[in-house]
């Protein structure tokens, strides 16, 4: 019983830390980080959003004497659709705009990650059908594929 109750107690320890990764979105890129962020600077210009940023997070690390494996980020935003999120609750500025991660994991393959926009969202005053959650979903959806080479 003493094991049981160790391993439950465990396991439910372990829940917070495994939930907050269901939020994000990973995909597979077939590039690697650079060639990955381009694609999908390139995807993402191509579908009228407006290119913010775009941070290199290894680049930063080097700067003051650091190593970091590949890491870019992407921000980006089209305020034809984040207004309204911002219309439902100015806390949702804290989220956008959108941002999408790419970067080279310890076995040196290529990911696209991003926070599931539902779930972004999920302790706003935001209603969970609201269209543009649905828009911001499948465009990022869309996006990524195409910088991953799909």
């Amino acid at each position: 019983m003493k094991h049981f109750l160790a391993a439950a107690a465990i396991a439910l320890a372990a829940l917070p830390a495994s939930a907050g990764n269901d939020d994000i979105v990973k995909v597979r890129s077939s590039g690697d980080v650079a060639t990955t962020m381009d694609r999908l600077e390139t995807a993402v210009t191509g579908a009228g959003a407006n290119v913010l940023a775009r941070v290199d997070h290894a680049a930063g690390a080097a700067s003051v004497g650091m190593d970091l494996a590949p890491a870019q980020q992407l921000v980006f935003g089209n305020p034809a659709i984040g207004t309204p999120a911002m219309q439902d609750d100015p806390l949702a500025g804290l989220f956008l705009p959108l941002k999408v991660l790419v970067y080279q994991d310890g076995e040196g393959q290529t990911w696209l990650a991003y926070e599931d926009p539902g779930a972004m969202f999920d302790n706003l005053a935001i209603p969970q059908d609201a269209q543009y959650i649905k828009t911001m979903t499948g465009a990022l959806g869309k996006l990524t594929a195409s910088a991953a080479g799909r």
